[in-house]
């Protein structure tokens, strides 16, 4: 598959606004932080048109009461991710409820990713839930704040993104992999100068 991308679109913002509404009302119990990240979150940056959001939780005994709230929405929960990633819990927004699409609400462990799940047309968001005091939350806020700040980052960012989307990948997570060495080199960056930034905010 091919990675289509888009120019920048002020609307991102406010489909991000819109869900997090939904969100908050079915998780305010929790009191969660949520944020915008990734590329539809950096004006002037290319994206998939694809909302990424990271929820954050006071800690990891309450990422699986996450699900059961979410349940009977748009939403598909990768359980399958959790053995891997034990620190987080990843969900799709659709377009429809999966039922409607022909698809679990839930992905298992063992169970197969259905092929059509992998068809971005039908997917609204992307949606990360870790604990807010994690090393995790911190280098994803980091890392954007560096791109909306540092427009030099972010047009490098942009460059090795089409390039990218020239070559055949065979889902999203393998298009992700060819970023990774850029993303974890700058994250490393991002972290210091958000760290730095941050502390100076205090005097």
């Amino acid at each position: 598959m091919k990675i289509t991308f888009e120019k920048y679109n002020p609307l991102w913002k406010n489909q991000f606004l819109s869900i997090k509404s939904e969100l908050e009302e079915s998780l305010g119990f929790l009191y969660p932080k949520i944020e915008h990240i990734g590329s539809t979150s950096v004006d002037g940056l290319s994206a998939k048109p694809i909302i990424d959001i990271m929820i954050g939780v006071k800690d990891e005994a309450e990422l699986d009461k996450i699900p059961t709230l979410l349940q009977g929405k748009h939403y598909v929960y990768y359980e399958k991710y959790n053995e891997d990633m034990p620190y987080r819990r990843f969900f799709i927004k659709l377009i429809d409820q999966p039922q409607n699409l022909g698809f679990p609400d839930i992905i298992h462990h063992g169970d197969r990713i259905p092929e059509e799940l992998h068809n971005h047309s039908l997917r609204i968001a992307h949606i990360h839930a870790i604990p807010a005091s994690s090393e995790h939350w911190l280098r994803h806020i980091a890392f954007r704040d560096y791109l909306r700040t540092h427009s030099q980052v972010k047009d490098e960012y942009q460059f090795l993104k089409e390039e990218l989307s020239k070559k055949e990948w065979l889902d999203g997570n393998d298009y992700n992999d060819g970023k990774d060495p850029f993303i974890k080199r700058e994250e490393q960056n991002a972290i210091q100068w958000y760290l730095r930034h941050q502390k100076s905010m205090k005097y």
